[in-house]
Formats: structure tokens, C-alpha cells, sequence
């Protein structure tokens, strides 16, 4: 008999077109089962309500224990979409939450947009609107049983004791797409640090989530925690924050600078610890909390002046004269000045084949210490032709100059110093690449003598100018500026603790303290000889398109400093006019712990007197 081969073959056709649909159902079956969660999600979300609770936000003190920041209880309203769906009286709901219909939709269209919420789904709690008041809250509770899918979740939200210290403190708002996507324990209408501190440390304060899993009947109705709490997690607080600021010195920095364009940075010497920090002009932080926040953000950042940019960090100013000091200390150290045996001529400046750099009447030539006191632009532009100009010493000019940026470097200057706030500015101190690239590598001293005296490319950020102030108290170091002194239960990191040395030697500060002691008694900042805690100062007049800005330096008391301090005040003109008063406030404020009556008629006077700034483009 002869066999079917035709016959055979079709069996075999049909038996593995069977196989291959076995196989594709039972990986259909797996991935339905075991790989995706869309079944179990939608039967979760039938039988239980897993409800997120908040935790507290940690709050934040200033140095002496006086609270800054605490929480107060605010209301969400969530909506699951599932539940929701064509069972709702929108008119009665719109005249509870004192909404229009317009605002009604537009919120649940924006809810389902996967653009602007990534972790949407219709079966679990989207945020349909936050922070209700009391208030509003308690009219909503009372109707909220018509209103199906509809719950309440009760959060705390940020409140600001005080009107100053906002772009130190910040603020917390609502997270953004890229908040979520770059850290998964956020979810759409969750809350995140801004701004300042609450931004920095935000890991510290926000705590962590707890939930509370609800049992559901068949109807979606809550009867109570599922198998009595016992799968629930409770919230951690988050960790309270106690700052380096002293509320009332900064209160008195903020004071005097009403009506003023700049800043205010006091430093602790020994520590690095930011006493205070003020920016202006500025603004209440309480106008960053609860529903109105969107539109006061709106009206800062369109303000002409500015008042969200914090100048302490961001701005980026010629440092003037008080960079005479870096310039002091670099000469000595090299060898290019004696300080008690170089003099250098000063006729009303700096006067060499025809370039010419002015300086104020005083006695010349002059040695290191007087050339400080009296803030003197020849001597320290001698110094810095000499040092570019030696080739026996560095071979080539490009060599001399990098040996000057590495001090510069050393001191805290071009690059970012570190501290704990976001958006630190890093300043300019330029290098031999950028004179070679600006003047196709034909340059020298005198192409370049303005930053002898701080001006020209070099640019600096306020806080650090007051670091210098600190690096010189202490005779050749610093430690990181902090703002933030202790996190509750965590060391302070050690990037704080370390100490950092410069490549000036101990006997160059040794001069240079004795030249801002100089200016103090009898120099440009002879105002601070009234005062009987011995400061050291150091003024700066820097030039500017309009009226030059008025810049001070200085720290006290000298032998055993407390506080290091900078001043800026665009178009204030001499150091002195402004810096130098203010600075010497600030240091009476902190070291006595309060004014004597005749400074504190001096601070009103400060206070009440505005400086005219025609030109709004800043």
C-alpha cells in the first residue's frame, strides 16, 4: 500500500499551526497575568482606596532657636476618573469649590493630558485642586457625599513667620513633569522645594510618604481600613533644619538696604557659617504660599528690578579695590615686593608710556600697608606690571599670568565657592588662554593693569567678597560658606568642616590685616574707629557705566574676628558713602547683639535713603 505524502504533510501543517496558536495564548495568558498590572490595578482599585498620607515638612530655625519656617493644615480635593464618570452634579460642585464651569473642565482636561500629568491613571487619585482654605474646605465636606470620586486630602502647607530672608529660605510649589521624571517618589500634585533651602535640602525636609489601604464594597463605598491597618504605613516627618542665619541681623541687613540695588553677606570666620544673606531688592516669601503663588511669581519675575534673582550669589560685580588685598598678598608671596622695603610712586595714579590710571590725592611713593590704607591704584598697579613683566622669574608673561590665576583660584575667586544654595554664580578671573584669545597673544602688564585694582575682566559674586573678608580674619584659610548649621539627626557634611588654605603665606595676611587695620583708624574706612570692637576694613569704589558702585570689605575684631562682612550697593558711589556705614552696622548688630541708640538713628537714616536708578534695563 502506498503511503499518503500529501496527507502526512497537511497533518503536519495543521498539528504546528495548533502549536504556534497554543503558544501565542498562553504568552498572551502570561503577559496578561504575570507581566502587566492593568487587570490587577483595576481590581485593586474596586476593592481598595489606597490613600497617601503627607508627611509634615521638617521646619526650619535660625541659629538662636527662633522658628523661620513652620506648616499649617491645607485641603486637596482628588478625583479617581473612573469613578466620576457621568455621576456628577457639576453645577452643585462647581458652586461648592466656588469655581466656573470653564475652570471645572479645564482642570480634568488638563488632568487627563499625559504631557503635563505622565502618571495618570483613571483608577487611581489624580490632584484636581489644592490648598483649600478652612474655609472652603468645610462648605465642600458638607456635600462632598454627592459627589462621587471626589475626596479630600489633608496636607500641610508651608508659612513664612517673618517678610525677609526669601531668597535664602525659598519656597515649595507644585512638582513639574521634570521633577517627576527625575525622581519617582513624586507623583502629580505633590509639592517640592523651589527656591533657597527648602530647594537644597529638599531630600532632608520632605520626609516620606505613609498609606492608608481602604476597603470598598460593590457600590465603592469605604467600610474602613483594610484588615485593620495592619498593611498601612505611617508617614515620617521630615527633618527640621536649624540655619546658620541670625534672624535679627539679617532683618537689619534687609532694613538697610530699602530703596538700594545689592547685597549683604556676613560670614562667620571660624566656621564658614553665613550669618546673613541679603539680596535687594527682595520680597515676602509669604506671597509664595497657597493658591496666589502662580500669580505673584508672575508679577516678581516680570519686575524690572529683578527681585527673584538673589545678588548675594547670582550677581557678578567688579570687586573694586577690595581685591587690592588678593593683589598684596600674591606680590609678597612671590617675591615681588617687599612689604616695608618696595615703594611705588602714586602721581594721581599710574603713569607709564602714556597709560594712565587715576587715584585720589595722598602721600606716594608708599610702602604695602599705607598703600592699603589709603587704597592706593599705583602701588598695586606697579606690582602687577612687575609680576606680569618677569621673565627671569616665569619665563613668559602667559606663565606669570596663570601663576596669578592660581592664586586668585586659591582665595575663592572664578569658580563656584560651593555653598549650599542653588544657583551660585562662579565670577571671571581670567587666564593667559583668554588674553591670548582676545588680543592674539600680543599683550603684557599694561594691556591688562586694570585687574590689578579690580576691575577690567574680573568679576566676583558678593559672597565672595565676604569669603575673602573671612579667608584674610583667618590668616590664609577658609571653610565652604554654609547657610544651613545643623540637619535634626545628620552630621553636617564634611565639605563644610574642611578647612581651605590659599598659596599666600601667613606673613603676606599678616601685612594685609595690618593694612585694612590702617584703613580703619586712619584710611578710607576711618568710620569704623568710633566703633570698640577693633574692625579691619577695606573699601572699593567700583567703576561702572553710571555712578560707581559702593563696595565694602571688612571683619572684626581683629585679633579673635566673629564676623566677617561684604557690601555692595550699585550706584552708591564711594566705598565709603554707603559700604563702609553699613558694614560697620551689621558689625555693631552682631557682635554687641544689638544698636547703641546713636546707631540705631544712623541705621534709619540708611534706611530711609533711596538711590535714584533711572535706567531699568538690569
Amino acid at each position: 500500500m502506498n503511503k499518503d505524502f500529501n496527507l502526512d504533510n497537511r497533518r503536519y501543517v495543521i498539528a504546528g499551526i495548533a502549536v504556534v496558536i497554543v503558544v501565542i495564548y498562553i504568552i498572551r495568558l502570561f503577559t496578561l497575568q504575570i507581566m502587566s498590572d492593568d487587570y490587577k490595578r483595576n481590581a485593586d482599585s474596586n476593592a481598595f482606596l489606597k490613600k497617601i498620607e503627607y508627611p509634615s515638612r521638617g521646619v526650619i530655625n535660625d541659629r538662636n532657636g527662633q522658628l523661620l519656617v513652620y506648616n499649617q493644615p491645607a485641603y486637596d480635593i482628588m478625583v479617581v476618573m473612573n469613578e466620576a464618570k457621568d455621576r456628577l452634579d457639576t453645577l452643585e460642585f462647581c458652586q461648592s469649590l466656588n469655581i466656573t464651569r470653564e475652570d471645572f473642565d479645564h482642570r480634568m482636561e488638563t488632568i487627563k493630558d499625559r504631557s503635563k500629568n505622565p502618571g495618570y491613571s483613571r483608577f487611581t487619585q489624580q490632584m484636581f485642586m489644592s490648598q483649600l482654605s478652612d474655609k472652603d474646605f468645610s462648605v465642600f465636606q458638607e456635600r462632598m457625599f454627592r459627589f462621587p470620586g471626589f475626596y479630600v486630602q489633608r496636607r500641610s502647607i508651608r508659612q513664612y513667620q517673618y517678610p525677609f530672608a526669601a531668597h535664602v529660605l525659598g519656597d515649595v510649589a507644585e512638582v513639574s513633569p521634570a521633577d517627576i521624571e527625575q525622581d519617582d517618589y513624586y507623583i502629580p500634585g505633590d509639592y517640592i522645594g523651589k527656591l533657597g533651602v527648602e530647594r537644597s535640602y529638599e531630600r532632608q525636609l520632605r520626609g516620606e510618604k505613609g498609606m492608608q489601604i481602604l476597603l470598598r464594597d460593590a457600590h465603592g463605598r469605604i467600610q474602613g481600613r483594610y484588615q485593620n491597618g495592619v498593611f498601612d504605613r505611617r508617614p515620617v516627618p521630615g527633618k527640621n533644619l536649624t540655619l546658620a542665619l541670625d534672624a535679627n541681623l539679617q532683618a537689619l541687613g534687609e532694613r538697610l538696604m530699602e530703596g538700594k540695588i545689592g547685597s549683604i553677606v556676613a560670614i562667620e570666620p571660624s566656621t564658614g557659617e553665613v550669618l546673613c544673606m541679603v539680596s535687594s531688592p527682595s520680597y515676602d516669601p509669604r506671597m509664595m504660599v497657597g493658591r496666589a503663588r502662580s500669580k505673584n511669581h508672575r508679577l516678581l519675575s516680570q519686575n524690572v528690578w529683578k527681585p527673584l534673582l538673589n545678588r548675594s550669589i547670582m550677581g557678578q560685580y567688579p570687586p573694586g579695590s577690595t581685591f587690592k588685598t588678593t593683589q598684596g598678598l600674591t606680590f609678597m608671596t612671590e617675591g615681588i615686593i617687599h612689604p616695608t622695603q618696595t615703594s611705588y610712586p602714586c602721581q594721581h595714579g599710574f603713569n607709564f608710556k602714556g597709560l594712565h590710571v587715576g587715584c585720589h590725592g595722598h602721600a606716594a611713593p608708599l610702602p604695602l600697608v599705607p598703600a592699603l590704607s589709603t587704597s592706593c591704584n599705583g602701588y598695586f598697579c606697579w606690582g602687577l606690571y612687575y609680576m606680569i613683566g618677569a621673565k627671569s622669574k616665569y619665563g613668559t608673561v602667559q606663565n606669570a599670568m596663570n601663576t596669578w590665576r592660581d592664586y586668585m583660584v586659591s582665595m575663592g575667586f572664578g569658580y563656584r565657592l560651593g555653598i549650599d544654595l542653588p544657583g551660585e554664580a562662579r565670577g571671571l578671573i581670567p587666564n593667559a588662554e583668554y588674553y591670548d584669545k582676545a588680543y592674539r597673544k600680543s599683550w603684557n602688564g599694561l594691556t591688562i593693569i586694570s585687574i590689578a585694582i579690580g576691575q577690567g575682566e574680573v568679576n566676583a559674586t558678593p559672597l565672595q567678597i565676604a569669603n575673602l573678608a573671612a579667608t584674610i580674619a583667618n590668616r590664609g584659610y577658609y571653610y565652604i560658606p554654609h547657610v544651613v548649621k545643623r540637619v535634626e539627626g545628620e552630621p553636617l557634611d564634611t565639605v563644610f568642616t574642611r578647612r581651605h588654605y590659599t598659596m599666600a603665606k601667613r606673613e603676606a595676611y599678616d601685612y594685609v590685616v595690618a593694612g585694612m587695620r590702617a584703613s580703619a583708624t586712619g584710611g578710607t574706612c576711618h568710620e569704623l574707629a568710633k566703633y570698640d570692637f577693633m574692625a579691619c576694613g577695606k573699601t572699593g569704589t567700583a567703576q561702572n557705566r553710571g555712578h560707581d558702585h559702593s563696595v565694602f570689605m571688612g571683619f572684626a575684631p581683629m585679633d579673635k574676628p566673629k564676623i566677617a562682612v561684604a557690601v555692595y550697593v550699585e550706584n552708591g558711589g564711594w566705598g565709603a558713602t554707603y559700604g563702609v556705614p553699613l558694614g560697620a552696622l551689621i558689625m555693631e548688630q552682631y557682635i554687641h547683639g544689638h544698636l547703641s541708640e546713636a546707631s540705631e538713628k544712623r541705621a534709619t537714616e540708611f534706611q530711609n535713603r533711596h538711590i535714584s536708578y533711572g535706567n531699568t534695563n538690569r
